[in-house]
Parts: structure tokens; C-alpha cells; sequence
């Protein structure tokens, strides 16, 4: 299936995820979602890409740069998810290669990112695509 990733950065393309977005933040608002996405861009280099496909956004991540004492400089995933429907298709490894290049062209040496303890799938795919378990995340909620 012919696909393209392209990065969402005007108010059409950045809408055109939100489906997507959703179905893995399932907390958002729509109607606040451009201005959330435009302000994360400007304020914390934040990069959301989208798998398009068949007329319809497939698959998206979002993601930045950073660098850090403990890992150099990385690329950090914020949001992996392919749309249901669309999984096994080879679509979320596609997304994962073109975010692991695109870091790698900016001096990357790591790519690190979150999953929650209940996405089993997610887990499995992670794993298969060689990802290594490398540490516990802990959080506090301050409100």
C-alpha cells in the first residue's frame, strides 16, 4: 500500500490527526487540540508526523529532540499510535523507521519513549522492533 509522512504543522493537517490522536489520548478535546499541538511546537519543540494513506491519516507520531546528562542527545516519543483498522500493515514500523532516521540526520544517539503498563500490544510491537526495556518511569500527580 503506497503511503506518505509528512509533518502536520498548518491548522488542516494538524486537525486531520486528531482521530488518530484520540483513539491513544482519548482525553483530548478537539476543539482545543490545534492550539494544544501550535504551542507545544512553539514552546517545546514538538514534531508531529502522520502516516497518510488511502485519503485517510493512518498512523501518527509526535516526538522532539532533546539532550540530557544521562543520554546525549535523543529523540523522545511522545505519541506512536496506528489506527486500528490500519494495524499489521507494516505502518507503525514505517513511522518509527522515518522518526529513528529523522533523529539520526540531527546527531541522535537514542531513541527513548513511554508506554503505558496496559498497552500489551503496543509492548509486543515495541519489543519486536527491538526497543529494550531500559527503566521505570514514576510520576506524581501535583493537583
Amino acid at each position: 500500500m503506497h503511503y506518505t509522512i509528512q509533518f502536520a504543522n498548518t491548522d488542516q493537517e494538524i486537525a486531520a490527526t486528531f482521530t488518530a490522536m484520540h483513539y491513544l489520548r482519548p482525553h483530548l478535546i478537539e476543539l482545543q487540540y490545534i492550539e494544544t499541538i501550535k504551542r507545544m511546537q512553539r514552546h517545546n519543540h514538538y514534531e508531529l508526523a502522520y502516516l497518510f494513506a488511502n485519503g485517510k491519516v493512518c498512523a501518527l507520531s509526535g516526538f522532539r529532540i532533546a539532550e540530557s546528562l544521562a543520554w546525549g542527545k535523543f529523540v523522545y516519543i511522545d505519541d506512536l499510535i496506528t489506527i486500528e483498522q490500519f494495524r499489521s500493515k507494516g505502518f507503525g514500523q514505517a513511522l518509527l523507521n522515518w522518526v529513528s532516521d529523522y533523529a539520526k540526520q540531527r546527531d541522535c544517539h537514542e531513541l527513548h519513549l513511554d508506554s503505558g503498563v496496559q498497552r500489551h500490544g503496543a509492548h509486543r510491537f515495541y519489543l519486536r522492533e527491538r526497543l529494550d526495556i531500559a527503566c521505570y518511569h514514576f510520576r506524581k500527580i501535583l493537583i
